[in-house]
């Protein structure tokens, strides 16, 4: 049974992606948009899986701060390879240089989720185990042509064009998106939030 206009927990989402947007809507979560703006670079020794939470923790408690009665969710995905960190790239040339490297292997996606609600913070992360098939140079220069490696870690999508580079998943496909989905009702429900399949309600409402 989902919760009324009157009872429904008020969501922000601390993220600009539209791709976060999209899911949140999927499952029938209205939100708000409230992108969070923090540093988000690497700390010195900081590990993959550790450097994902504390974004994720960081954006969602920057922007709980100032509106302590909504639930307020961040989240932050990176691509790993070799153990480095692959962002976003910062022209097509490094997106090129990304996929090359991507090509024909395994890399690890990392989703952490941070939800914050009442005072109180959750997080947790989503390790996913992602493999492209061999990518030829022109191959590369067209997927980047389209100009979806921009704005994405790792230099692709697999919502996009780029489920045409993916050959094999494990693990959750909506962290590989950018929202790991399940983690983020289990994570809600610590704090007292219950899903149920639309808005989502305080517990005992």
């Amino acid at each position: 049974m989902t919760g009324t206009p009157a009872d429904a927990v008020r969501v922000v989402l601390a993220s600009q992606s539209p791709r976060r947007r999209e899911l949140l809507t999927l499952i029938g979560i209205p939100h708000e948009v409230r992108p969070a703006d923090i540093d988000e670079s690497v700390r010195p020794g900081e590990r993959p899986a550790p450097h994902a939470e504390r974004l994720a923790r960081t954006k969602a408690l920057a922007v709980a701060g100032a509106d302590g009665a909504a639930l307020t969710i961040g989240s932050d995905t990176i691509v790993v390879v070799d153990g480095d960190i692959l962002g976003k790239p910062s022209d097509a040339a490094e997106a090129r240089r990304m996929l090359r490297r991507l090509s024909g292997r395994e890399h690890v996606v990392f989703t952490a989720v941070a939800v914050a609600y009442g005072g109180r913070v959750a997080s947790s992360v989503e390790e996913v185990t992602v493999a492209f098939r061999a990518l030829s140079d022109h191959e590369i220069d067209a997927y980047v042509a389209t100009g979806e490696p921009m704005d994405k870690a790792g230099g692709y999508g697999i919502q996009g064009y780029g489920a045409t580079i993916v050959e094999r998943i494990d693990g959750d496909y909506f962290a590989v998106m950018g929202l790991a989905l399940g983690r983020m009702v289990r994570l809600m429900a610590e704090l007292g939030v219950e899903y149920r399949f639309g808005p989502p309600v305080a517990r005992g409402v």
